[in-house]
């Protein structure tokens, strides 16, 4: 059984009428495994990809779907561009390999279907594209071609909840329901209250906040006249204040180190899909074990269970937006190596840089509503990076109360909320000017399993060692020669690469299967702890 198959896709706007459409697919002719990619081996496809057709015949059960009901058809991801079709009708263009889109199909269905779903895609750098390469070696990996998340249906009446946004802090849930029915009944914990405006606010006595010690979350029903959904929120708020002569980052006005890992969203035997959703909560509740509150999710938009994960766990999230855009060796790696870090990037390819835009808005409308999203990175190591200083100011405006971290690595943008910067093969002690300072990359140093190595591409990280005494010892000492004096001067984060091996990019602190933790345990722990405890400490009232 496919383990997507009786698993809710979306958990901040859930209801009874799921109808899985994951499962058994034909792509040109061959059989093929969804949600997994078809350059997967979960996918067991056999075919070629010059063309990508693919068809699913399925009927819906009565009980399903009533005549006075809406069907609506949902697709997690579909990379890069793609027709729908159902019974050889035309239901959509879809552009954009990252983020879900839906289709209503109620005037449609019969009682037998055909979905045929056609999809191109050459890798165009027009198109956020990530990590993907079709020549995968050192940090490019193996590309991913059409559907790689769940494809759905849910009904629901004409007059029911379309959808629902959240936004909170401290004190305060705002609900922003969308939606043609004029009453809404709302209840959590004990509140229930019936009102007649789509936007609603209500004041939590008695707040329980969510933080990293405590993910506390409040499960709330949101009923219509005939319809239902289950949500969740969570009360917190996320503010930057001058303590100690440095601004630093604080999590309900307490002082929070972010210390995390990057965390790039490759699976061994599924790429971009795990075999399991519930492999997304393996991966964050190992970290949370070693003593790391924070992932930076690099450069992909993952499928909503994995953001789900992080909110009841209480794992923080940086969320990269997706590049696009040719990479260049030369000016986004050899100069800034060398130290030419003040490059200016004006506007270059408006249209690409207007798919940008409007693609980055979706992925923060799309994602907002989760508490563990902390920041967002729009631009790294100037892949793409074009026009930086309107890019903020867009993006901001989208979600005002986060952080948004403009250029991550080396090229300095015209407004950012952070001063981010990546450092590899060195230690190096840093000091805060008048923006939060993140060290956004660094480590990555190899440490090669046997017997848990991909056979894709060659050994590759920063720096080797040769047992799990040399690894831990080499991460110990980053800490007491550049996360603690530069904490001291005002670090407010550090990301480490990177969660596990992805590909010949061996410098994980997990193997790629995840069947081996690298590094010692206690002492990762402990000095995590205590690097907590230091930054607490130091800017506390």
């Amino acid at each position: 059984m496919n383990n997507y198959d009786n698993y809710y896709p979306r958990p901040l706007l859930k209801r009874d009428s799921f109808f899985s459409l994951n499962g058994s697919w034909k792509l040109n002719g061959y059989n093929i495994e969804i949600p997994f990619p078809p350059e997967s081996d979960l996918s067991a496809y056999d075919g070629s990809l010059e063309k990508m057709e693919y068809r699913k015949d399925f009927a819906l059960p009565e009980s399903f779907h009533k005549a006075k009901d809406k069907a609506i058809l949902h697709f997690g991801a579909v990379d890069q561009v793609c027709d729908i079709y159902l019974n050889g009708s035309f239901l959509l263009h879809h552009e954009g390999g990252y983020l879900p889109f839906q289709s209503d199909i109620t005037s449609f269905l019969k009682e037998n279907n055909t979905l045929k779903v056609v999809v191109k895609d050459d890798l165009d750098v027009f198109y956020p594209y990530g990590k993907q390469s079709r020549n995968p070696k050192g940090m490019w990996y193996t590309p991913v071609s059409g559907i790689w998340q769940s494809v759905w249906i849910e009904s629901y009446p004409e007059n029911g909840i379309d959808d629902l946004k959240i936004e909170t802090d401290m004190h305060t849930v705002d609900f922003h329901i969308e939606s043609k029915a004029d009453t809404f009944q709302v209840e959590f914990e004990g509140y229930a209250n019936t009102f007649h405006q789509k936007d609603i606010s209500i004041e939590i006595k008695d707040p329980h906040l969510w933080s990293t010690a405590d993910p506390y979350l409040y499960r709330v029903t949101i009923r219509t006249d005939n319809d239902q959904i289950e949500s969740y929120f969570a009360l917190r708020e996320v503010k930057t204040e001058g303590r100690n002569g440095y601004p630093c980052l604080l999590l309900n006005d307490q002082p929070l180190f972010l210390n995390g890992l990057l965390d790039q969203g490759y699976f061994e035997k599924g790429i971009y899909t795990p075999e399991d959703p519930r492999d997304y909560e393996t991966d964050v509740l190992n970290i949370k074990k070693l003593g790391f509150n924070c992932l930076r999710k690099h450069i992909k938009v993952e499928a909503e269970a994995f953001y789900y994960y992080c909110d009841l766990h209480g794992i923080l999230v940086i969320q990269d937006m997706v590049n696009s855009g040719k990479y260049s060796f030369f000016k986004d790696t050899v100069l800034p190596t060398i130290g030419l870090q003040k490059l200016k990037f004006p506007m270059k390819d408006p249209k690409r840089y207007e798919f940008f835009i409007r693609h980055s808005k979706e992925t923060i409308d799309h994602l907002k509503s989760h508490p563990c999203i902390i920041a967002y990175t729009i631009y790294n190591e100037g892949w793409g990076q074009q026009n930086d200083g309107d890019a903020y100011r867009q993006l901001k405006q989208c979600d005002p109360k986060r952080l948004f971290d403009t250029a991550s690595g080396w090229f300095y943008p015209e407004e950012s909320d952070f001063d981010s910067f990546h450092i590899y093969f060195r230690n190096e002690v840093l000091k805060a000017d008048n923006k939060l300072l993140l060290l956004s990359e660094c480590g990555g140093f190899i440490r090669d399993i046997a017997g848990h190595k991909s056979e894709k591409g060659s050994r590759w990280g920063y720096g080797s060692t040769a047992s799990e005494e040399e690894l831990t010892e080499k991460i110990l000492q980053m800490y007491e020669k550049m996360y603690l004096p530069s904490i001291r001067n005002g670090l407010c984060g550090a990301i480490m690469t990177q969660i596990s091996d992805v590909e010949g990019e061996i410098n994980g602190i997990f193997t790629y299967d995840r069947k081996v933790c690298k590094v010692n345990h206690e002492k990762i722990l402990k000095a995590n702890q205590d690097l907590q405890d230091i930054y607490r400490n130091l800017y506390k009232n």
